[in-house]
């Protein structure tokens, strides 16, 4: 009998609908205007048209463009209806995103 295992995130997601752009396809050229369903620190799921494929890279930018990111494709499901929903890891991020990192404890602006 196959064990079934579960897996918690370690950041919970906000659900929040930020428009953003998505660019890389590597058989559909240009720029998806669309929007998230969640996001994290560390990534977004995020609406999309396009079909991706586990682990494609590709361009990731807050509208407007106060956020950019450079990020890999962790699933790709298809939704009820038209589209898809695609979960991202950013790799390599700048500016500022809804998200920031949770203060540590103990320490302060002042050193």
């Amino acid at each position: 009998m196959a064990k079934v295992f579960s897996v918690e995130r370690i950041e919970k997601r906000v659900p929040i609908a930020l428009s953003v752009s998505i660019a890389g396809h590597a058989n559909l050229p240009g720029v998806e205007s669309t929007f998230t369903e969640n996001v994290s620190l560390r990534g977004a799921r995020v609406v999309t048209v396009r079909r991706w494929r586990a682990n494609d890279r590709i361009e990731f930018t807050s509208n407007p463009g106060e956020f950019h990111a450079r990020a890999r494709v962790a699933y790709c499901q298809t939704l009820s209806g038209d589209g898809y929903a695609i979960g991202l890891e950013f790799l390599e991020q700048a500016g500022h995103w809804v998200i920031s990192a949770p203060p540590v404890p103990g320490k302060s602006l002042h050193g």
